[in-house]
């Protein structure tokens, strides 16, 4: 495969080709002809939006090398190494950001602690029956990848020589975050939800994705390997909105404890983004965050 770069092009055009990417991937979820009166959680519907996104996640590949140019200089580099995709820092980009991921979570990590969660984990059933389980399946392995591979790695290649790292980072998970009003249809449709109530859900969703979208994009260029966003967006999706409520319901020891424990994860997590970041760590030679 021959080695590319991407030059910067009109900002409203890259933002355009990024919304296009956004509503191909959105689109596909709905071709199927009863996509609106099933329920997302159905296992029809599981395995037709499986096959949906598949397609995409070659084709919108496809239509970002159009953007490419052919070179010869140093800053150039194959497709897929534009895409994360490649061996060099590979374990550090698998286990670090998980780690990272983890201490931000501490106060909800502690909450699993003392609610005994943790004991599951250790179950081989526990792992066995979600492996068998579609929605597990899209929630922590599929949804994670593609979702990644669309809105950050196929996105950020043309964002970031139009606006800059730094920039893209934010206008990067705008995408990702829009693209989740399509929610709001099966809250209304599918589960018989009141419009205003799907709207409030659908707004908070839009924000705290949009929040975790400027994470995952910092993580992928600061990283340069696609599996480091994969692996704290599924870890997300495993824990959940942390639960605030939960924490401050327990007995006053306890819930000093839990409180100490969302502050020092949050405070430990400020300090060690950017060390445990370090391009240097990953060999990323492809984005310069």
């Amino acid at each position: 495969m021959a080695p590319i770069v991407f030059v910067a092009i009109a900002g409203w055009q890259s933002v355009m080709l990024c919304l296009l990417f956004a509503c191909i991937y959105v689109g596909s979820l709905y071709i199927w002809t009863d996509a609106l009166h099933k329920n997302r959680d159905d296992p029809v519907t599981i395995k037709r939006r499986f096959m949906s996104v598949g397609v995409i996640s070659v084709i919108i590949p496809l239509l970002l090398r159009c953007f490419g140019t052919y070179s010869e200089n140093e800053e150039a580099h194959d497709l897929v190494v534009w895409l994360g995709i490649r061996f060099h820092g590979f374990l550090p980009a698998l286990l670090f950001p998980l780690v990272l991921t983890m201490v931000l979570f501490l106060g909800p990590l502690g909450l699993h602690y003392m609610d005994g969660v943790f004991r599951i984990y250790l179950e081989p059933r526990y792992w066995t029956n979600s492996l068998k389980n579609l929605t597990w399946i899209r929630n922590h392995i599929v949804a994670p990848f593609s979702e990644e591979f669309i809105f950050r790695a196929c996105m950020l290649p043309l964002l970031v020589p139009s606006f800059g790292e730094g920039y893209s980072v934010f206008i990067c998970p705008l995408f990702f975050g829009v693209a989740h009003i399509h929610h709001m249809i099966d809250r209304v449709i599918q589960g018989h939800q009141p419009v205003g109530d799907a709207v409030k859900q659908t707004v908070f969703q839009m924000f705290y994705t949009t929040m975790f979208g400027a994470y995952s994009a910092f993580l992928f260029l600061r990283t340069g390997h696609l599996i480091a966003p994969v692996i704290a967006h599924a870890f997300c999706n495993h824990m959940g909105f942390p639960s605030f409520k939960e924490a401050l319901s327990y007995p006053k020891p306890t819930r000093s404890k839990l409180v100490a424990c969302f502050v020092a994860g949050l405070l430990s997590w400020i300090a060690l983004v950017f060390p445990v970041t370090s391009p240097f760590l990953y060999a990323n030679d492809v984005y310069n965050l």
